[in-house]
């Protein structure tokens, strides 16, 4: 095992607090539908705050997606997704992810949080590429991550009501995100 400081690793590094809204949050997902289909799809509201330490492993991060900003394309799929028969954003309007801890496998980065969906949380890794670190298009600093997850979304009681008993929606969704976050401090 290599006694190099992990910030070594991460070219630019630099210890703050980071900040992406909706514009800087791209949060997509897919899964299966109609067990021959894939439905794929975003979330448009979100804010993330990233707080980075002096070392990487002492990073923080929490974000809150708008369930409501879900979007497939389709709007009246969007419209029964939001409603209680899956999502039910009425009654759980957001969700929200909370780092727990952050690690080091192999070349890649793993943290290690709690996803609370539809009023259930559960721990959901995420595995997690550092893209970089730099100068921001508008001045500033820029930090760039990208991570990917994969749920059962029985785990978070969303249901897949129906009205002939089928099942329309798979169990396991995979997501992926990409955020773009601002130094503020």
């Amino acid at each position: 095992m290599s006694s190099a400081p992990a910030t070594a690793a991460i070219p630019g590094y630099l210890a703050g607090i980071w900040k992406a809204g909706p514009a800087h949050c791209q949060i997509r997902f897919s899964v299966r539908f109609l067990t021959v289909g894939t439905a794929r799809g975003r979330f448009t509201g979100c804010d993330a705050t990233i707080v980075t330490s002096g070392e990487p492993r002492g990073s923080e991060l929490t974000a809150t997606i708008d369930v409501a900003s879900i979007d497939t394309g389709n709007e009246k799929r969007d419209t029964h997704l939001r409603s209680a028969d899956y999502l039910d954003a009425e009654r759980h309007p957001t969700m929200s992810y909370r780092s727990t801890g952050i690690r080091r496998s192999g070349d890649a980065w793993t943290v290690d949080g709690e996803l609370t969906l539809h009023g259930v949380t559960r721990q959901v890794p995420l595995t997690v590429e550092v893209q970089g670190f730099g100068p921001g298009p508008s001045g500033g600093r820029q930090a760039v991550f990208s991570a990917t997850a994969r749920i059962d979304r029985r785990d978070f009681a969303v249901t897949a009501r129906t009205d002939g008993g089928g099942v329309l929606v798979g169990n396991k969704v995979s997501i992926s995100l990409v955020i773009q976050a601002v130094l503020h401090k």
